[in-house]
């Protein structure tokens, strides 16, 4: 079975542990090998960042490939300034919501879309056979070598970029951003001003090491907590989720902000085929509160990954994630950014409150439970656990949803139930989990 270097978002480890400056310049010579277009490369605020991204510079320059040095920079930004320019592929440094010690590396198309699993395969391949000395990459020399320099206009090109995406202006709407010390902190502040709304921008000081800590779109109650009666968007390390906050303190994950969405893009008549993708983790008030208003979901794995290629085929506007990864009618990856401008361009165009619109859908409280397991493939003959979750349908009937799945990267298996309330829901959970150790664990 063919090895692949890649996980569900790039590659990921702790800097300088698993994520280590050889391993950066190594997979660079592996992505650069028969490139013959420049490579855009930027990266969030983690201390680590320039220390992986300079070894990237060096191992495509290494092949003869050239880098622009887009600096900190939301993924967004990476994904549309590769797809406007003729490079022909982008690198994200960023371990996005994880803490600063962790990095990662994500890979962008010329299309300003994650490479598919296949592409992802052939650099693998290319990669460990470099790594293991089985083979070597050509290295150029003299004038054929690469050589890497800063795009000077990078930060103003995706600004201007995101404010043509704008379907609204935002006059009259006040906003707080928590940018989590990472990626986005120079970039919300200025676009929310140029949409005419008033911002005020916070966790915006990033010193390396306090990305995600304790702010942005995993710690949304933070900003609920002290609001004022404005709206808020937290973003993560990267930007690519944006998690919202309306002006009473209620948080909206992206269940919700989908729900907002295709809702006024149904009645814009913007929604193709009266449809948006969501993932199977996706919430049953969603998808209850979606069917009553007329808008088929088709779902799809867990991953932005998985939502963007269904969007593609059956070529949908609108999609995205619980997590905060929304995809729209672009259909370029997790642009927090995008998301937030866009949410609040419904504010702006209804002239309702963000409280009065997130009652478009009744959130089911939700229970997940993470088991440790011996083998988690053995999970699809184990009757008992199906059994289980047999009895748990049948008790729960339409208020209630289980969903059991082994997970792609661990030793786990997840055991989620949604119920008309969170006791239920729990008592489910605990018991088709309790199966599970019986038989798994």
């Amino acid at each position: 079975m063919a090895r692949s270097l890649f996980g569900t978002d790039g590659v990921r480890g702790v800097a300088n542990v698993e994520l280590t400056a050889r391993l950066a310049f190594t997979l660079a010579q592996a992505a650069g090998t028969g490139l013959t277009v420049s490579v855009l490369i930027g990266r969030d605020t983690r201390q680590s960042g320039p220390m992986l991204a300079q070894a990237l510079h060096a191992g495509f320059n290494s092949v003869g490939v050239d880098t622009v040095d887009l600096g900190v920079i939301p993924v967004g930004g990476v994904a549309r300034l590769t797809q406007a320019s003729d490079a022909g592929l982008g690198v994200m440094v960023s371990a996005s919501h994880n803490p600063a010690a962790d990095n990662g590396i994500k890979l962008i198309g010329a299309d300003g879309n994650k490479l598919s699993d296949a592409r992802e395969l052939e650099i693998s391949d290319v990669y460990f056979a470099i790594d293991s000395g089985a083979s070597e990459p050509v290295l150029p020399t003299g004038s054929a070598v690469g050589t890497s320099q800063p795009d000077a206009d990078g930060r103003s090109k995706y600004l201007a970029l995101l404010e043509g995406r704008a379907t609204q202006r935002l006059d009259g709407i006040s906003v707080v951003a928590d940018c989590a010390n990472g990626a986005a902190s120079e970039y919300a502040g200025p676009i929310f001003e140029t949409l005419g709304a008033d911002v005020e921008v916070r966790f915006a000081s990033p010193t390396g090491m306090n990305i995600n800590d304790g702010c942005g779109a995993t710690h949304p109650e933070t900003l609920a907590a002290n609001l004022n009666g404005r709206i808020g968007f937290c973003f993560d390390g990267d930007a690519d989720r944006c998690i919202a906050v309306d002006e009473q303190g209620a948080v909206l994950n992206g269940d919700v902000i989908m729900a907002i969405l295709g809702r006024h893009m149904k009645s814009a008549g913007t929604l193709a085929n009266d449809t948006l993708v969501a993932t199977v983790m996706s919430n049953l008030g969603f998808k209850i509160a979606m069917r009553e208003l007329g808008i088929a979901v088709i779902e799809t794995s867990v991953g932005d990954r998985y939502v963007l290629e269904e969007m593609q085929r059956s070529g949908a506007t609108l999609g995205g994630e619980q997590s905060g990864h929304v995809v729209l009618e672009d259909r370029l990856s997790g642009d927090g950014l995008q998301t937030a401008v866009r949410l609040a361009g419904v504010v702006a165009a209804t002239g309702q409150p963000l409280s009065e619109l997130r009652r478009v859908m009744r959130q089911f409280p939700q229970v997940l439970e993470n088991v440790t397991v011996r083998d988690r493939t053995a999970l699809d003959g184990a009757a008992a656990v199906w059994d289980a979750v047999h009895t748990a349908e049948e008790q729960l009937g339409d208020e209630g949803r289980v969903l059991v799945r082994a997970s792609g990267t661990e030793p786990l298996v997840r055991v989620m139930v949604e119920a008309a309330s969170a006791d239920s829901a729990r008592q489910h959970a605990a018991a088709i989990s309790h199966v599970v150790i019986s038989e798994l664990g």
